[in-house]
């Protein structure tokens, strides 16, 4: 559906600055239907990659191509005709205050010159769908935060796009809104059958809704992959320190601060134990414990699931004699169970 092959963007020197490159070699493609998240921190490029995809940006060098189109390839005439079949949620809602919530997502579809009766046969049912039945004749300043990102998503969803991306849409938004807002998009996806690409610097938004993720750092995708392996298996420092700033996902100062003593005259050695598919489901450090008729202390960790496939990251203390006779990691052995010591304690 969609597909960048080697895409770069390089801002040309202004004045005494050098030139700035944006994306370097940016290659994905995100099958119909799917939600992609990019994630990255700021200035990593991924609202340039973003904005390539209806032809905002056009690339430096490669190629983008939005179902079989060459996006890049387009004149402005063309182009205009396709950027209609992809739709556009913003950050801060972008919703014009002098007119009602109605008003604002029968914009585009005046502007496509729809006759009234046309309008208000698409429009009311996308107030329906978002929520807003009740309020389509209410302006933006008689809506909340989450409200006003719903008639933004209607809007996108007026000219019955193909593609809806999302920059930062829930960025303003408090906790609960978010997760409103993520499960209406999630729901657009699956009863529309809309490709959703999605860009944050939220891990929580990506573990939420979507089916594949992209880290994004320096203009390059370093790292990809469906979200639950991603999480359970970060290959780079970037994505760790994504998955690590969730909660749950470090361990607690206090036992960090007790860590450092010496294997011979340590008591108990510190483990992170990530479970995946059957053994995040299973009672494995019950299991561990009777098979070896230890005490096993839980200290810390999550469990969930992520994009339906169950996930479990523990903290776990064991005697260090279990540990480093080998014990430990040999009942543990198994596809499905990564064991990482952090260390000993007295």
């Amino acid at each position: 559906m969609i597909e960048l092959d080697g895409v770069w963007k390089t801002f040309p020197a202004r004045g005494s600055d050098t030139a700035v490159e944006a994306l370097r070699g940016v290659s994905l493609h995100v099958p119909r239907g799917e939600i992609y998240g990019v994630i990255g921190r700021s200035g990593a490029g991924k609202s340039t990659l973003i904005r390539t995809i209806n032809g905002l940006e056009r690339p430096t060098g490669g190629e983008v191509r939005v179902d079989g189109i060459a996006i890049d390839k387009l004149d402005e005439r063309a182009l205009r005709e396709e950027r209609r079949k992809i739709g556009m949620i913003f950050q801060h809602f972008n919703l014009l205050s002098s007119r009602s919530a109605f008003g604002n997502v029968a914009l585009p579809l005046e502007l496509l010159g729809l006759s009234r009766r046309e309008i208000e046969k698409r429009v009311t049912p996308l107030l329906e769908l978002v929520g807003l039945g009740d309020k389509r004749d209410r302006h933006p300043v008689e809506l909340s935060g989450g409200q006003k990102q719903r008639v933004g998503i209607a809007r996108a969803l007026a000219t019955e796009p193909k593609v809806l991306r999302s920059d930062e849409a829930t960025s303003a938004l408090d906790p609960e809104t978010t997760r409103s807002i993520l499960a209406l998009l999630a729901r657009v996806n699956a009863e529309l059958g809309l490709t959703i690409v999605l860009i944050t610097h939220e891990m929580t938004v990506i573990k939420e809704i979507c089916h594949r993720v992209g880290v994004i750092d320096d203009g390059a995708i370093i790292e990809e992959g469906p979200v639950h392996q991603v999480f359970a298996h970060p290959q780079t420092a970037t994505a760790r320190s994504f998955v690590g700033s969730l909660a749950g996902r470090e361990l607690p100062a206090s036992v960090k601060a007790q860590l450092g003593a010496p294997v011979e005259a340590s008591s108990q050695t510190i483990l992170r134990l990530t479970l995946t598919g059957e053994a995040a489901t299973q009672p494995t450090v019950t299991k561990l414990a009777r098979a070896l008729g230890i005490d096993v202390a839980i200290l810390g960790g999550q469990i969930d699931s992520i994009g339906g496939h169950p996930f479990a990251l523990l903290f776990m203390g064991v005697p260090t004699a279990s540990w480093t006779s080998g014990a430990v990691s040999a009942a543990l052995a198994s596809p499905d169970i990564q064991l990482e010591m952090l260390g000993h304690v007295a």
